[in-house]
């Protein structure tokens, strides 16, 4: 017998992002909406770190030096490269301090170079691996890494689910708009609460 497992994804939590000295931090204009989610998310982890039918995992986006894995970057790609943001071994790139204390619990999985998680890692192979058959996002940027690994995540065949209050983007507008006009069209939006919720599926 095997417990269908849901996967929660976090993705953007690192110091670039969070941190008061984070060189992407402006980025996120609706600061309160990325606190909340925060709270949120701390919330959501201390509860389901400890359920069999969960996995909870960290996809950091680090480059090197020279940037060498962005290839014309435009976007928030090029500003990444232009600020210097995500350096690998910078503290902008570490993962933030408040989820230090689930440091045993959360599962990293390395080699994010761009928007989407699956992107250069072993992400996908590690969900079917460990029965992984549904994907809940948690993290920033909405409109970006958010949205690109949910679609992706679809493609694939898992379940997505976007957690409204787990998630944030750059502005409030944006993060509305994507929940409910964009995420709806191949993925579940849900609250973290609707996500606890959740009862294990077994199947042999």
């Amino acid at each position: 017998m095997s417990t269908n497992r849901t996967a929660l994804l976090l993705i953007g939590f690192q110091n670039d992002y969070f941190h008061k000295e984070g060189i992407l931090t402006g980025a996120l204009e609706d600061v309160s909406g990325r606190d909340r989610m925060l709270e949120n998310t701390l919330n959501l982890i201390e509860e389901v770190k400890d359920r069999d039918d969960f996995l909870v995992i960290s996809t950091p986006i680090q480059f090197t030096e020279n940037y060498s894995e962005l290839n014309e970057p435009t976007g928030i790609l090029k500003l990444i490269k232009d600020t210097g943001a995500f350096l690998k071994d910078s503290s902008g790139s570490q993962t933030i301090e408040e989820f230090s204390r689930f440091s045993d619990s959360i599962l990293e999985i390395k080699g994010k170079r761009g928007l989407n998680a699956f992107s250069n890692t072993n992400l996908e192979d590690f969900l079917k691996e460990n029965n992984v058959d549904r994907i809940a996002l948690a993290g920033v940027v909405t409109s970006v890494c958010i949205d690109s690994t949910g679609r992706s995540a679809h493609e694939k065949g898992f379940e997505v689910t976007v957690l409204s209050d787990c998630t944030a983007g750059r502005t409030e507008f944006e993060q509305q708009f994507y929940c409910d006009q964009i995420f709806p069209l191949y993925a579940a939006v849900e609250t973290k609460e609707k996500l606890i919720q959740t009862k294990p599926e077994v199947s042999a």
